[in-house]
């Protein structure tokens, strides 16, 4: 309730310029205050008016002038400044804010880096000197803090993008309110090399290494393209295996005679044809059982032979006939073919 219970914010730049602000709709409503200062300290003050003021909603809520001592005195007044409604007397460097850090360098070696900066001619044992640094891997910041101009750090990863920032911090035993400078501008480093961000850390390929990627993946796709086709075509000739062509058998049957099995058989029948089998069942095995009766049969044919004939088609000269037995052999029917003879039954067929 007293002259002294309002909640004023004092910051003086860089022992430069001082700015004041209060609150001026909750001390203040509806009222536009003036505001004087003086530096004087003896008791004949003379004071000055604020020519640089901060609003708020149209209402006076602070004010800028230049720091000129060591001693600063504040009054808010009335609009027409005629009664005081607050005052205060306080020490200007108690409440410096540093400017930010100029010539900032970084200094790397191994896996330690360390920063200055120029070091700051007024109050330099009064600050210190703040770094903070994190990689792209991490949340938040990490903090070192160190005497002016100087502080450091090891324990870099050369592999990492660290992006750095410093300020200039004014140490507790010097103010009253701790205030520090604003944040230089970052900056990107990876192994001692500035970088304009940390998306820059990821070194492109050359052209000759992306060519050949792009060549060896192409050769590997071939490759297993070919390895699945020939695996293919092996499984499609197990399951579908190749039925044979019979005018491939008999060439000129087709292409002299059109197909007219008597014809050919008329013409060829100087050929002898003789195929010997071998089946795995042993109820397809026709044994040539010698007989005493029939020496000259005996000494033609061996005791293992298999021989395919054409059931009538030799004996008969119809065409029809001869093309109907071809397909449907007689059960039991001794069937000759080109001067010798087999015996037929009805698990037996002729494929041409």
């Amino acid at each position: 309730g007293g002259k002294d219970a309002i909640n004023i914010r004092i910051i003086n730049f860089n022992n430069e310029k001082m700015q004041i602000t209060w609150p001026t709709r909750e001390v203040f409503p509806n009222e536009n205050v003036s505001f004087f200062y003086t530096f004087d300290e003896g008791k004949h003050k003379v004071w000055k008016p604020c020519t640089t003021y901060l609003l708020d909603q149209d209402y006076n809520s602070g004010c800028l002038f230049k720091t000129e001592g060591p001693t600063l005195t504040i009054s808010i007044r009335s609009s027409n400044g005629s009664e005081e409604l607050f005052s205060k007397t306080l020490k200007a460097e108690f409440f410096i804010k540093p400017s930010p850090p100029e010539n900032v360098t970084f200094f790397w070696e191994e896996d330690t880096v360390t920063v200055s900066c120029n070091k700051q001619e007024r109050n330099a044992l009064c600050l210190g000197l703040e770094l903070q640094y994190k990689s792209k891997f991490d949340k938040e910041w990490q903090s070192r803090i160190s005497k002016c101009c100087s502080v450091g750090d090891q324990g870099f990863d050369p592999r990492k993008c660290y992006s750095f920032r410093v300020r200039m911090k004014r140490l507790k035993h010097c103010n009253v309110v701790t205030y520090s400078s604003d944040w230089e501008a970052e900056t990107f480093w990876m192994n001692g090399t500035l970088l304009d961000s940390c998306d820059d850390d990821i070194t492109p390929q050359p052209k000759p290494v992306i060519v050949l990627s792009c060549l060896l993946a192409v050769l590997l796709m071939m490759l297993i393209l070919l390895i699945l086709l020939c695996k293919w075509q092996r499984v499609h000739m197990s399951v579908l295996p190749a039925i044979p062509d019979p005018k491939y058998l008999f060439t000129d049957l087709f292409s002299d005679h059109n197909g007219n099995l008597q014809e050919w058989l008329d013409k060829n029948d100087h050929v002898v044809v003789q195929t010997k089998l071998e089946y795995e069942e042993p109820e397809s095995i026709t044994e040539a059982e010698s007989q005493p009766e029939d020496g000259k049969n005996s000494d033609k044919q061996g005791p293992l032979e298999k021989i395919f004939t054409f059931s009538g088609a030799a004996e008969n000269n119809d065409g029809k006939a001869a093309e109907i037995a071809c397909l449907i052999p007689a059960s039991n029917t001794m069937a000759p073919f080109a001067g010798f003879h087999i015996l037929m039954n009805d698990d037996m067929y002729v494929m041409l």
